[in-house]
């Protein structure tokens, strides 16, 4: 499967209609979608030949410690392709990455995350505001 990734600005309604089809995030209004791609580094990945965004994640970095990857997701009609290791590949090996701590938090998906050196700790993630 060719595909291309894309950094920086990426439109608001094709992160909105990804984001809809997840339970951590369908309820977001535009306005916090666009706030948060705005205090981010956006990734985006496209089929060769569409114009449809398939995959979105971002990151928050202090880019001296520490990065925290979030809103890691694929299209529904296109997972299982291989299209979310290609996407968390490609932020991993990002250089301004490198020698970071890197955080996630997920409650599926582990077996992706793994293959990157994500370990699930037991009692030390904590949530505030579980419905933004």
């Amino acid at each position: 499967m060719n595909y291309a990734i894309v950094e920086g600005a990426i439109a608001l309604p094709d992160v909105m209609a990804l984001l809809k089809q997840t339970y951590w995030a369908n309820k977001r209004t535009p306005e916090q979608v666009q706030r948060s791609m705005d205090n981010s580094r956006c990734y985006g990945i496209y089929l060769d030949g569409e114009q449809k965004l398939v995959g979105f994640a971002r990151v928050i970095s202090d880019f001296a410690t520490t990065y925290y990857l979030c809103d890691v997701v694929i299209d529904r009609d296109h997972q299982h392709n291989g299209l979310g290791v290609a996407l968390v590949s490609h932020i991993e090996n990002r250089p301004e990455y490198q020698g970071l701590r890197g955080m996630l938090i997920t409650r599926d998906a582990h077996t992706l995350y793994e293959k990157f050196g994500y370990q699930t700790l037991n009692g030390r993630a904590m949530v505030k505001g579980l419905n933004c």
